[in-house]
């Protein structure tokens, strides 16, 4: 059937051995993904999605928001610890439940079918494609900028760009993981390498007593509930990413050293890294010109390196592809899982005999993301994104206080202490309410009631299992075509 109902090994509810779930290909030889992204993969797919567009363009927003340079690095702290916070009670929840999915997987292991179905349909429709071409149309503006000399560029140039980075990335990643990965390690290294001569650049600067930006840095504080929310959107964009391991488990070498190990050496690198770019940027301008700058980072470039402005521009364009390829990596296995539990269609689950890829769920994750940039613009989304990712990080977090203190029984490698979901899961109420009842907005009840519209999907094609038979037929083709198998999820 084309969304057949799985059976799993779930460690919270099944007493099964764990080869009672691995029967997908009818006894025949099993495929499953490689386990191939070990701790260097695994930091640069952390770091090298967290560091994208965001620390390039929101650092003004922030400031913005907030009324002073100080508050607004109080701010990106704020932002970076939270971040590391979320990934420690993710490493929990990844030594609990060994399998790939991220955010699906846990709700779908800890509250059941239904919360799961509507996190799948909303990430794998609206908000993984959605941020895919969100960094896409951003890498699309600095790499055609130098093409538009004085001027804007055009939007059709733009789109066609981040199309086209689509694409290639779809390509890079059908083919195999090991060419994924190895792209993911190369660009984190050139988007490391061009922040450090950002923080390198200004701390010269400050050196030469350039310090007027931090002189009375908190006057002007803005205190609004709705401002700092949103200031904490802006922030917490550029920190997306944090929880992108959590949804390659299956595919990490020994995940339950791995993915604790990589998150504590990336999120701290990263966060110290934009406070210093933060830093670096308020040395060189002062806070009107940065509220001022369309691209901080080019603005930057401009007052610092003089003719050698143009490496910035090619550095965000560098990070922006390398940020957008691990968004893509993890995006497409949210797909993926949610096909293999029975949440999407079939053919989604299956994988390439021979590159052992998940390409159909990659190929349809792509598929959403063209139709975004038909669609959309860059600053549309972001507020909006945040907003639906804490709903459910929320959601996720409160899954794991609940494992905590009802089935402390349970096997993990790691356990972080409670407080530390505690403060997460506030954050989280916190981020998802005030911009509600300070500033309400229509469109975030347009997101409410598309999560819900997933009703309509839910109850004929999963629970009640109702699937017609034209699409089999369509799955068949399909398979053929592509020319990939079901996979079974890997017996950890």
């Amino acid at each position: 059937s084309t969304m057949r109902e799985r059976k799993t090994t779930d460690p919270l509810h099944s007493t099964d051995s764990p080869h009672s779930s691995t029967d997908l290909s009818e006894g025949k030889e099993k495929l499953r993904l490689k386990q191939e992204v070990g701790l260097i993969s695994g930091v640069s797919l952390i770091a090298g999605t967290m560091i994208g567009s965001g620390i390039f363009m929101s650092p003004e927003w922030v400031l913005h928001h907030m009324g002073n340079p100080a508050s607004s690095l109080l701010i990106w702290a704020a932002c970076g610890l939270l971040a590391t916070f979320g990934a420690l009670s993710y490493a929990e929840l990844g030594t609990i439940i060994k399998e790939s999915g991220g955010e699906y997987i846990y709700i779908l292991r800890i509250f059941g079918s239904f919360p799961a179905f509507l996190f799948a349909y909303t990430s794998v429709i609206l908000v993984r494609p959605a941020g895919l071409a969100a960094v896409c149309l951003s890498f699309a503006e600095y790499a055609i900028a130098p093409f538009y000399p004085g001027c804007s560029s055009p939007q059709v140039a733009v789109k066609c760009t981040a199309a086209a980075c689509i694409l290639i990335l779809t390509i890079i990643n059908c083919l195999n993981v090991r060419l994924a990965t190895s792209v993911m390690n190369i660009f984190t290294a050139a988007k490391l390498l061009a922040l450090l001569v950002i923080v390198v650049g200004g701390l010269v600067l400050l050196a030469n007593g350039q310090t007027q930006s931090f002189q009375n840095g908190f006057q002007g504080t803005t205190t609004g509930i709705g401002a700092v929310g949103v200031a904490f959107y802006q922030g917490l964009w550029s920190y997306d990413g944090w929880n992108n391991l959590n949804y390659v488990t299956e595919e990490l070498k020994k995940p339950e050293v791995t993915l604790p190990r990589a998150l504590m050496i990336a999120i701290p690198l990263v966060t110290c890294l934009y406070l210093l770019v933060n830093v670096s940027y308020l040395a060189a301008m002062t806070p009107s010109e940065l509220l001022s700058s369309g691209a901080v980072a080019v603005t930057w470039g401009d007052k610092v390196l003089g003719s050698w402005a143009w490496l910035i521009s090619l550095s965000v364009a560098l990070s922006t592809f390398g940020s957008s390829n691990g968004t893509f990596f993890s995006g497409g296995r949210v797909c993926y899982i949610a096909a293999r539990e029975g949440h999407m269609p079939d053919i989604l689950s299956m994988a390439h005999v021979r590159c052992l890829t998940p390409s159909p769920a990659l190929l349809f994750t792509s598929a959403m993301s063209l139709i975004m940039i038909i669609s959309g613009s860059f600053t549309s989304i972001v507020n909006f994104f945040s907003f639906m990712a804490w709903l459910f990080y929320g959601m996720t977090i409160s899954g794991l206080l609940y494992l905590k203190i009802k089935k402390p029984e349970l096997p993990r490698s790691y356990k972080v202490p409670i407080f530390i979901p505690i403060i997460v899961l506030m954050a989280a109420v916190y981020l998802v309410l005030a911009p509600i009842i300070d500033q309400p907005q229509i469109e975030i009840l347009y997101i409410v009631l598309f999560i819900f519209s997933g009703i309509i999907f839910y109850f004929p094609l999963v629970h009640f299992k109702y699937h017609p038979h034209f699409l089999q037929r369509v799955t068949l083709h399909l398979q053929l075509l592509l020319e990939v198998a079901p996979t079974t999820r890997d017996e950890n």
